[in-house]
């Protein structure tokens, strides 16, 4: 439970003595920013999170803004959050906009905060610059239409150095569903970039304003939506792999056969992943960010961008400890004749993506199951390590699968899966077939994953 009150603030000579050394330094760097601001109003974990409390984050400041006149730049409410990760480099700050008249920070954005907090606690997944997070409702609970998170660096709080390491702090700003889309399209960064030179958009500082009605391809259709196409063709997608509601079915065999066939079937109670093959699930998506930086949330696994290697078109799916994947012992890789797979509308609208975006480019593309240990992975002829080849282009470990596409026959889906691209509600079910190829597509109703005994 939260309960907002002002602190004590630190005196006008030095930090607070009773913090700990980190808390101490980020205190310091908020007092640098807004030296007037002594006792900002503060949400407080009563209850702290390692003893039992459901908040991580054991303090949210609320500073006053002034912006910057000089930029064009309005005033606004600065939250910045301190316990994440222990203070192991991780922070999060949002910038919201003020309305007139308002003399109290509302409290809702902390509630964001915690919850996301909450996600990365539960998970161990972390966020980094670049990140989009989906949301699928009003970040405040209202009409607007800002309902999803892009992360960025904050523009202001500059980076502090505590006994725990480098502390940096990550911005977080609303966006619109066009917005977020073009970033999974493409990536987050570029459409941030777009976004910082449109002032209602948020502007320089990335403010967000929930009552903001217009997105960037509302405001400058043209331009804008030149410069997302121009960079998924140049560059492609930098989203690895989501969280999905997603199945496979193997075809190739009567589902009846259990001991000899990998059959998921909606309904069924899915073998487990060995440790051995969800590690190197992880290792391939931290391969794919290692040449694309950025992760989806919520993310299979992510790690911050390396950039000691150059770029290749030559994505890999080996693993960092590993030249080759080595199967399980107890579960070989098996290859299969024919699958079907079975997606959800909102995944299914990502294939488009995966296609385009990733394989087209030499990468590769992960759909792992929100309701099991189901995944499928998609490669492309240019990916290193994969155990789906083009003599055998369908293959599993256990419920994980792979399928390797051709450039040609990716060319070929992209035609025939062009409806999923438009913004309109499809009707479904939808099946897309490719007798040839022996594979099969569905798009169906959430409901038909949500209860799978009806």
């Amino acid at each position: 439970m939260d309960e907002v009150r002002p602190t004590s603030g630190a005196p006008a000579h030095g930090l607070v003595p009773m913090f700990p050394p980190g808390l101490q330094a980020i205190y310091g760097e908020c007092r640098r920013l807004y030296p007037e601001q002594a006792n900002p109003l503060q949400v407080t974990a009563i209850v702290k999170y390692w003893l039992g409390g459901p908040d991580p984050l054991d303090y949210i400041s609320m500073y006053r803004s002034a912006g910057s006149p000089a930029q064009d730049i309005q005033e606004h409410w600065h939250y910045v959050s301190f316990g994440l990760s222990d203070l192991y480099g991780d922070n999060r700050v949002h910038e919201l906009k003020r309305e007139t008249g308002e003399t109290a920070p509302p409290t809702w954005p902390a509630e964001l905060m915690q919850g996301l907090a909450r996600y990365v606690f539960q998970s161990e997944n972390t966020f980094c610059s670049g990140d989009h997070i989906s949301w699928h409702s009003p970040l405040d609970n209202s009409e607007s239409r800002i309902q999803h998170m892009l992360l960025t660096e904050d523009p202001q709080m500059q980076p502090v150095l505590t006994p725990f390491g480098t502390v940096s702090f990550l911005q977080i700003v609303g966006v619109c569903t066009e917005e977020l889309q073009a970033a999974q399209q493409w990536n987050g960064q570029g459409i941030l970039e777009l976004m910082r030179g449109v002032r209602l958009a948020g502007g320089p500082w990335l403010i967000t304003d929930m009552r903001r009605g217009e997105t960037i391809f509302d405001i400058d259709p043209h331009l804008q939506q030149e410069r997302v196409d121009q960079g998924i063709e140049t560059e492609g997608s930098n989203l690895s792999g989501v969280s999905a509601k997603c199945v496979w079915d193997d075809l190739s065999r009567p589902p009846e056969d259990e001991e000899d066939s990998r059959s998921i079937c909606i309904g069924s109670q899915p073998r487990r992943l060995s440790e051995k093959d969800t590690e190197q699930i992880r290792e391939t998506l931290r391969k794919g960010l290692e040449f694309n930086t950025k992760a989806a949330l919520p993310p299979i696994s992510s790690q911050r961008p390396s950039h000691d290697r150059p770029q290749s078109r030559k994505d890999s799916l080996e693993s960092e400890s590993s030249a080759a994947i080595v199967p399980h012992e107890l579960v070989r890789t098996r290859q299969l004749e024919s699958v079907h797979l079975k997606f959800n509308q909102e995944s299914g609208t990502l294939l488009p993506l995966c296609l385009r975006g990733r394989l087209l480019h030499g990468r590769h593309f992960t759909y792992k199951s929100i309701n099991g240990d189901t995944a499928i992975t998609f490669v492309s002829t240019g990916v290193e390590g994969a155990f789906a080849t083009e003599e055998h282009p369908y293959a599993a470990h256990g419920p994980w699968l792979q399928i390797l596409l051709t450039e040609e026959f990716v060319e070929q889906m992209l035609g025939d899966l062009h409806e999923l691209n438009t913004r309109e509600e499809t009707k479904l079910p939808k099946e897309y077939s490719w007798p040839e190829k022996k594979l099969k597509i569905s798009v169906l109703p959430d409901t038909v994953f949500d209860n799978p005994l009806q």
